[in-house]
């Protein structure tokens, strides 16, 4: 009997991973822009992110793609895989997969993917919208064709921005597009190509980003929360679990599902933080109502598994580990059983904050527990001090106070 075999995923973000990423994005923009159905770009997507993955796993290089290591992975690897991502449509994966030839434009944004990994030491996330962008920019203007740089016209950006406005419906999202092709722009005028005076066409939207309250649970709707933990039921402990660590630690999606049993000192009574959105790592208290919580889910939920997650999945293939998606579901859950109307996990996050903010804690300390890097990114809860504003309100005009 023939052993089935598993791309080897050790984190969610690496479904994505491999020598073909950046080609995955300009792939998929190309079969977008020339009418193919959202599903079939779909299957064609998945199926060179398959295939970059296995490279990934053996070694093989983005230049080695050829009919030859295309038939390998068809007819040697795919018959032995049992991975989730396997397509049925054999005909559409030989089809996605001959098309992952580079073109120059998949060429350049390998360059730039390694530039952003290896000197700017960014994310995958952040280097995935980046890649995801600028290929689509460079699509745009040159479609299959070679990069001629002195050919892009600052009329050219700003059309693609109005494109692009169209599609993201916040401030926040078209400020990503906008900074990730100034991005892009400085590194190419580093490398003596002239397009130093687009940066000038790509300007940021007006978004004043401490406009408003940061959106928190009120202390009645966190008792709420509190109480409704600890029903009996399939995943109970997993998600309860999973709801302390937001809670009771900030924790964002990401890093709840990225976390080690290996990352908990039981003795010590410490959690780390590893490869976290700052790309650091760092040692928090671990709070009891969240190692109890932890415990009770280690105790008599989690299944047996080879890897060391924290979280795992409870379905076939449980091998695979959990992604943010999997958190923010769970955390809706639970905001559902407890009779709340939320559904976004980072309300946990900014509710710790304004918690410890009640307690008396300063905004240096809020920045630390919240592991920010810069203390301007904790100015927002500033307006969540209370004692702090207090000292500093003028008395309403006309009052005698």
């Amino acid at each position: 009997m023939t052993k089935l075999l598993s791309c080897p995923i050790p984190r969610e973000s690496d479904l994505e991973a491999g020598p073909l990423v950046s080609n995955n994005q300009c792939y998929e923009q190309y079969l977008f822009d020339h009418g193919y159905a959202a599903g079939y770009i779909k299957r064609c997507k998945s199926g060179v992110a398959h295939l970059s993955r296995w490279m990934g796993s053996t070694q093989k290089k983005a230049d080695e793609v050829c009919e030859a290591l295309v038939a390998e992975f068809l007819e040697v690897h795919l018959p032995i895989c049992s991975c989730r991502s396997v397509l049925h449509d054999r005909s559409s994966l030989a089809g996605a997969l001959r098309a992952t030839e580079l073109t120059p434009i998949g060429e350049e944004l390998q360059r730039y993917d390694k530039h952003m990994t290896e000197a700017r030491n960014l994310v995958f996330s952040t280097r995935k919208v980046g890649i995801a962008v600028v290929g689509r920019l460079l699509f745009s203007c040159f479609g299959d064709g070679r990069i001629n740089f002195p050919e892009i016209r600052a009329e050219h950006v700003r059309n693609f921005l109005i494109q692009q406005a169209t599609h993201h419906n916040k401030p926040t999202s078209i400020r990503s597009v906008v900074s990730s092709l100034r991005s892009y722009f400085r590194w190419r005028t580093t490398l003596g190509d002239p397009v130093h005076s687009l940066i000038g066409v790509l300007v940021y939207p007006a978004n004043w980003q401490l406009a408003s309250l940061p959106k928190t649970l009120k202390p009645e709707e966190v008792e709420q929360l509190v109480a409704a933990l600890g029903q009996a039921g399939p995943l109970m402990r997993r998600a309860d679990a999973m709801v302390r660590c937001a809670l009771d630690l900030g924790l964002r999606s990401a890093e709840v599902a990225r976390l080690s049993l290996d990352d908990i000192d039981w003795r010590a009574g410490t959690i780390a933080l590893r490869g976290t959105k700052g790309r650091r790592d760092d040692v928090m208290p671990l709070p009891v109502s969240t190692g109890q919580a932890i415990i009770e889910y280690l105790s008599h939920e989690r299944p047996k598994t080879k890897h060391r997650m924290l979280f795992v999945r409870h379905v076939a293939p449980r091998e695979l580990p959990i992604g943010p998606k999997v958190v923010r579901h769970s955390i809706r859950q639970a905001y559902a059983r407890a009779g709340l109307k939320y559904t976004g996990s980072h309300l946990l996050r900014h509710t710790m904050a304004s918690r410890l903010l009640a307690g008396g804690s300063s905004l240096k300390e809020v920045a630390d527990v919240l592991r920010h890097r810069s203390l301007n990114t904790t100015l927002i809860y500033a307006k969540l001090d209370s004692r702090s504003l207090v000292k500093v309100a003028l008395p309403w005009p006309g009052s005698t106070a």
